[in-house]
């Protein structure tokens, strides 16, 4: 039995625009400490993450106490937002993701769609699977691509159920696998420990 723990980011700075630099909140710092104490005892074998600063620094805590060096693979990175995104208020995003969750292959503009997402997170997950079978790791990811992996193995997962976690970060989903068969999906929300 191989275990995933994907650790979701904790609250990242929105006013850095771009992604791949954009930090962790004083406050997403203090809860990354959650993230911490949450796979402490673990028996964790190794430590992977997408390349974005937010995600790294969300398990750099854990990854250092313990003695693991962050593996970087970019396949696990956020999805690459629409160009025209940033013109956009809150509530016409909710409608274009909206719009996504209903149609994978539905981008604004220049920006990836879900299915694209979904593809190269599951690649990258599978090629893990197969090199740490019967291992604990950890994968430090984001809302957007940790769903869509989510919505692979479980195909009722929706907009709604994006949406419930939209707001929740440090998030952690534990998935177990049997070779590459996903056999159990936890989701855990680290306030309510």
């Amino acid at each position: 039995m191989t275990t995933v723990y994907f650790i979701r980011h904790a609250q990242a700075d929105f006013s850095v625009r771009d992604g791949r630099i954009r930090p962790l909140t004083a406050q997403g710092l203090v809860d990354s400490r959650l993230v911490t104490a949450f796979l402490s005892g673990k028996q964790i074998d190794a430590v992977f993450s997408s390349p974005f600063k937010r995600a790294v620094d969300t398990i750099k805590e854990f990854a250092g106490h313990y003695g693991f060096e962050i593996k970087l693979i970019d396949a696990f990175r956020e999805r690459r937002s629409d160009s025209d995104m940033t013109r956009i208020n809150r509530a016409e995003f909710t409608h274009f993701m909206e719009r996504q969750w209903a149609d994978f292959r539905y981008t604004f503009s220049d920006g990836e769609c879900l299915a694209e997402v979904q593809e190269r997170n599951i690649a990258a997950l599978e090629d893990l699977l197969l090199q740490y079978n019967g291992k604990n790791i950890v994968i430090g990811t984001h809302g957007t691509a940790l769903s869509t992996m989510l919505q692979h193995y479980d195909r009722s997962y929706g907009f709604a159920d994006f949406m419930a976690m939209a707001d929740i970060m440090p998030w952690v989903v534990k998935m177990s696998f049997d070779e590459n068969k996903c056999v159990g999906i936890e989701k855990i929300n680290l306030f309510a420990q």
